[in-house]
């Protein structure tokens, strides 16, 4: 009951964040770069929101294995999301610091987004089963790892060359978030309580929407 209640009230408060955060820029926010922002924070929530709505139904019903299809395909809806997501981040990237170059990066970003979204789809994925094969839950996450790399060079690269105030941090909130979810996804299924790495992942990827919404702040 009290991992219920703990896991509940910590979802509500960030799935309302991510979505309320994210719709508020899309909409009120004038700057593309600041809609980006927006359309990444609402496609977090709403991503996650297909996978953590359930966990916390299971949690308070008859149990997450009672429930492995809802979980499964949660995680699988969030799995595309989350490569969206990076892709997005990558386009704020160009933007903010005017990049006009780099189509090979570009076409590198999309390929491995391609990639990761379509060994997502494999059926050897098991999404529908409660212990899911490590082989493959290691096998769509390089390509992610690889464009999580990415993302953390291209933004330390621009952000310390110039002192951006808003995304100076971001390599270290994308890091973070790699940093607490890989060992969730090794051996989490060997070590359950490895699961609870994805409150600070969460953590950080909220530090990430708090940066767009600091860009928000400067234009109203």
């Amino acid at each position: 009951m009290a991992q219920a209640i703990a896991e509940t009230v910590f979802d509500v408060l960030y799935l309302s964040f991510a979505l309320i955060a994210g719709l508020t820029m899309l909409v009120k926010g004038k700057d593309p770069l600041v809609k980006k922002a927006g359309l990444m924070a609402a496609l977090l929530g709403a991503g996650d929101a297909f996978h953590l709505v359930p966990r916390s139904y299971s949690l308070w019903t008859t149990g997450l294995e009672a429930n492995a299809a809802a979980l499964g395909v949660g995680k699988f809806i969030t799995s595309i999301t989350m490569t969206i997501f990076y892709l997005i981040l990558y386009y704020i990237w160009r933007e903010r610091y005017q990049i006009k170059e780099k189509k090979g990066l570009t076409l590198t970003m999309w390929v491995l987004s391609i990639l990761r979204i379509a060994l997502c789809f494999l059926p050897q994925n098991q999404w529908l089963e409660y212990r899911q094969p490590l082989a493959f839950g290691i096998l769509r996450n390089i390509p992610f790892a690889i464009m999580g790399v990415i993302i953390i060079v291209i933004f330390a690269k621009e952000a310390g060359k110039g002192k951006d105030p808003v995304f100076r941090f971001m390599p270290l909130a994308v890091a973070l978030s790699f940093g607490f979810y890989l060992p969730v996804v090794l051996f989490s299924g060997v070590v359950p309580a490895v699961g609870m790495l994805m409150i600070p992942k969460t953590l950080a990827y909220v530090w990430s929407v708090l940066m767009g919404w600091k860009l928000y702040r400067q234009e109203k």
